[in-house]
């Protein structure tokens, strides 16, 4: 198998937007060339509550699966039910609210899924 370029994204979880902490909540990755697109969501939210003791998780979680649903092609309707690289260029556009991508990086894999996984073990942990 040939190597295939892809890009990828970490979604931060920013509990007080004028302190600029954050933790990072979910990445995505994308491969155009295996008309790819995966996410990988943090499992346990209790260090956000290290930044800001009042944040709300469970709004959180739902946006975090609000990230997933869209990723995975499963929200209803818009920007849910097209292709995979527009979902990813839409998920990536930069917000300032408390669940924000980061910035997009690239590199190259023969498996994109093995790539998500070791992208997230390095930085959901």
């Amino acid at each position: 198998m040939s190597l295939l370029p892809f890009e990828y994204a970490v979604v931060r979880v920013v509990p007080r937007v004028d302190r600029g902490e954050f933790v990072n909540g979910a990445v995505l990755l994308y491969c155009q060339h295996a008309d790819y697109l995966g996410v990988r969501v943090r499992a346990d939210l209790d260090c956000v509550r290290a930044l800001w003791a009042q944040a709300d998780v469970e709004a959180i979680e739902a946006a975090l699966a609000d990230v997933a649903a869209v990723a995975e092609g499963r929200a209803p309707g818009g920007v849910g039910e097209s292709g995979p690289g527009r979902r990813f260029r839409w998920l990536t556009a930069p917000r300032s609210v408390v669940v924000q991508p980061g910035p997009v990086h690239t590199g190259v894999t023969e498996d994109p899924a093995g790539e998500l996984d070791r992208i997230a073990a390095r930085m959901l942990q």
